[in-house]
């Protein structure tokens, strides 16, 4: 009995073959360019032939789309082995010049290795031909329904101010509804659909009564339950109103789809009323939505309205609201009606023409209301950049509305109905897109203040913001489609979106993008994770420094990231060798633009290799004093004693004069200066001084402090204490200390610590005169005439009362 263990083994190692068989037979799979060449052939045929109608250009777009997606694929078969033999074809070497002889066996090689790379290109050059065929095709069929939609958009038809078309408009339109009533009678006079709709009866009353319920008191419910949950403080209550609120439109809707349910089961509808009947939920899901945009958007409370307005312009607002999705429903019914009777495009454009004006005056008093958004100092307010931001771009939709809900009517009116149509609605549709936008932003915002537990004022996260960049983002194809485009022009941009763009000889594509972002990610993440072992477990326990661990966590830093960019580089497939030309010629401009961070960046691995300064380092630069707080590849930052950082380019460190007072230990010497009277015994003010060092805690004993008598001063002796600190750190209160010591032991003593003292002498004083009651002096005498000045010593001050004569102790002065 075989092992089960190595029978699953050869089970999967069985299946795993046959998948890759099954895969590279799927990918080997020829392309049959025999009916592409047939397909493209027709397709240009008709094209320029002119006669297919758009839906048959569509339909001939979408299957030349299809083979052009085969090409793509094409031209990327025997990507690897190509890749292969060009390695090997470099390997040669570059052919020799004419005149110079290769060995016969390089030469065969060479002839050998382009042969078959001749053969492998083969494929992938005749789908590349395919491909540009293809593309070209789809561009013409393109270029094609834009003409026909711009000359369809401009087209010049009746007015329908012109009284004579009104006759046979109202005529038109009358004749539909005396049909739609004739179909009606002549069912209820019908025995056997009378009998049937007894038979139904019982269901259709009880989707009568459900529907009306629904329909007449669901609004209200669900807007009183709505009110209570607002009402509430608790975290989260913004998410459970919006999805409560959600009822508005479905509970309404219910009861809708339970009323006309109720009308089709009788079976006395006829045929219009049956068609018009099966449009009535699209109708009502319009009207409900809209009006339910305008109630969360401009709520009657002020705290849950989105936008900034006064209680009465928002009352208007939501007024201008529910009208609007009413235009949207009565728009599209008469164009219903008209496109089942087959109205001509006169009585068409009569019946559409009061829908649009009264459209129009709708869309522009609402535009109005968001002109008047926001007040001048909310706009101006620079603590809510992004409200403001916010708000004025509602007040720019607001004018931009305006200006359509006038130039629209107005174009309709001249006779250009399409044009006027293709502004008014679309305007509105937006309007409708850009408020359903700002509703779930709202929504997830407070969805996020919800799951953090934060106020809503607090909860403006990344989260939230990238949110709403996403839903912005999502917004754009649908606004497209509003405005005009067509759905193959959107798959047409994501197509050229997927096949890249070409740079030099590689093409790019986002999946490029996409597996440089993944790798260099995994790169980056696992450097870090590195970084913090290193400064978690390994680099504590080795005999490194503060400044040595740090140097060695930023270059492993640098390294991994280097090695990630090259790896995803790699991995991603980009061929940067063509940017080797362009590099060259921006190197030197980049050189002389950049040459300041390049020595910089330089000077920064200079100092995280030789650690001439490490983080906590007490360090001068320049006469500014501070501790080095972190050190990176362009500058470095220090922290004053003052506590405010210094940002010092790298370059300063390396090419400039630094005095580092902690590097290596914290040992550093102080001098405490005094001064002495003249008289005083010297020897004991140096026992004195000696014992203060000595004892203080912080001195260090080896080498031992000294006092140095250093000079017979003008107005004292002069003495220093110089010791060495265990911490230099501490110098400023090992000063003090000191200085507070010195004073208590030389008053205990008897020794005086002596003051300057000036004594000014005023010689010839009659050449002063009182004048006006102010002093001057008189003509001058040479000064060493005029007046002396004799200095005192501080140890016998002798006081005087004479008004001439002035003293400052503080400087010594006048």
């Amino acid at each position: 009995m075989p092992n089960p263990r190595t029978f699953l083994q050869s089970a999967l190692l069985a299946l795993a073959l046959c998948v890759t068989l099954a895969v590279q037979g799927i990918a080997q799979t020829e392309i049959d360019y025999d009916a592409w060449s047939d397909l493209a052939a027709t397709a240009e045929a008709t094209v320029e032939s002119g006669d297919a109608t758009d839906a048959q250009l569509e339909s001939l777009r979408a299957d030349v789309a299809t083979w052009r997606e085969e090409f793509l694929e094409g031209t990327k078969v025997n990507a690897q082995r190509i890749a292969t033999l060009q390695g090997q074809i470099d390997a040669l070497g570059a052919p020799p010049e004419e005149g110079v002889e290769e060995t016969e066996e390089i030469s065969e090689r060479r002839l050998s290795l382009e042969s078959q790379m001749a053969e492998l290109r083969s494929p992938v050059r005749r789908a590349e031909e395919a491909y540009s065929r293809a593309n070209g095709i789809i561009s013409e069929i393109d270029s094609k329904i834009r003409e026909r939609q711009t000359r369809e958009l401009l087209e010049l038809g009746p007015a329908p101010i012109n009284p004579a078309l009104w006759p046979q408009a109202a005529e038109s339109f009358l004749t539909s509804v005396r049909q739609l009533i004739s179909e009606f009678q002549e069912n209820w006079a019908s025995d056997e659909k009378r009998a049937g709709a007894k038979q139904t009866a019982p269901l259709a009353l009880l989707l009568l009564v459900v529907g009306m319920v629904l329909l007449l008191r669901g609004r209200r419910w669900v807007g009183n339950a709505v009110q209570r949950l607002r009402d509430l403080t608790r975290h989260g209550t913004g998410v459970w109103s919006f999805l409560v609120s959600l009822g508005q439109i479905i509970v309404p809707m219910l009861g809708i789809l339970a009323l006309s349910r109720a009308a089709l089961s009788t079976g006395m509808l006829g045929t219009r009323g049956a068609l018009l009947l099966a449009e009535v939920p699209g109708w009502a899901m319009i009207v409900l939505g809209v009006w339910w945009l305008g109630e969360q958007v401009f709520s009657k409370t002020h705290q849950t309205g989105l936008l900034p307005l006064t209680q009465a312009q928002r009352t208007e607002a939501r007024i201008n609201t529910r009208l609007l999705g009413v235009m949207l429903v009565a728009f599209d019914v008469v164009r219903s009606i008209a496109a089942y009777e087959d109205y001509n495009s006169a009585t068409s454009v009569v019946l559409t023409f009061p829908v649009i004006v009264l459209t129009g005056i709708i869309l522009f008093r609402l535009g109005v209301s968001l002109r008047k958004v926001g007040a001048a100092d909310q706009l101006d307010n620079p603590d809510g950049t992004d409200l403001a931001y916010r708000l004025r771009i509602v007040r720019l939709l607001g004018q931009a509305a305006m200006v359509v809900a006038v130039l629209g009517p107005v174009m309709a009116m001249i006779g250009y109905t399409n044009a006027g149509e293709a502004m008014v609605y679309p305007a509105v549709m937006t309007l409708v897109v850009l408020g359903l936008v700002l509703l779930l932003q709202h929504f997830i915002s407070d969805l996020y203040a919800a799951v953090t537990q934060r106020d809503e004022e607090e909860a403006d996260g990344l989260l939230p913001v990238l949110a709403g960049f996403l839903l912005s983002l999502a917004a754009l194809p649908v606004l497209a489609l509003i405005w005009g485009a067509r759905v193959a022009d959107l798959t047409e941009l994501w197509a050229q979106f997927r096949e890249g763009f070409t740079f030099g000889d590689t093409r790019i594509a986002p999946t490029d993008f996409l597996t440089f972002a993944l790798v260099f990610a995994v790169g980056y993440g696992a450097t870090r994770l590195l970084q913090g072992g290193l400064r978690g477990s390994v680099l504590p326990k080795t005999k490194l420094d503060i400044g040595g661990q740090n140097a060695i966590i930023s270059g492993v830093g640098y390294l991994g990231i280097f090695l990630a960019a090259i790896i995803a580089i790699t991995a991603a497939g980009l061929d940067l060798s063509s940017l080797a030309i362009v590099a060259g010629a921006l190197s030197v401009g980049i050189g002389f633009g950049l040459q300041n961070i390049v020595s910089n960046f330089v000077s920064g691995i200079i100092l995280l290799i030789e650690r001439p300064i490490s983080e906590g380092d007490w360090i001068e630069v320049g006469g500014t004093h501070g501790t080095v707080r972190s050190i990176s590849v362009r500058s470095t930052r220090i922290e004053t004693f003052d506590r405010y950082d210094v940002i010092i380019p790298n370059a300063d460190f390396v090419s400039g004069r630094v005095s580092n007072y902690t590097r290596g230990n914290a040992l550093g010497r102080i001098i405490v200066p005094v001064g002495v009277a003249y008289g005083t015994d010297t020897r004991k003010v140096e026992k004195i001084l000696l014992k203060i060092a000595r004892f203080h805690p912080l001195v260090m004993l080896t080498p031992e402090p000294y006092v140095l008598f250093k000079a017979f001063g003008a107005d004292s002796m002069d003495f220093e204490i110089r010791a060495v600190l265990s911490d230099i750190n501490e110098g400023l209160k090992v000063r003090t200390e000191m200085n507070h010591q010195i004073v208590e032991a030389f008053a205990k003593e008897g020794i005086e610590i002596p003051f300057a003292q000036r004594d000014v002498w005023l010689r010839n004083p009659e050449t002063l005169r009182q004048d006006k009651g102010e002093v001057q002096v008189e003509a001058a005498s040479p000064p060493e005439a005029d007046t002396t000045e004799s200095e005192k010593p501080a140890r016998n001050p002798i006081p005087r009362t004479d008004p001439a004569a002035t003293s400052d102790p503080d400087d010594g002065e006048i």
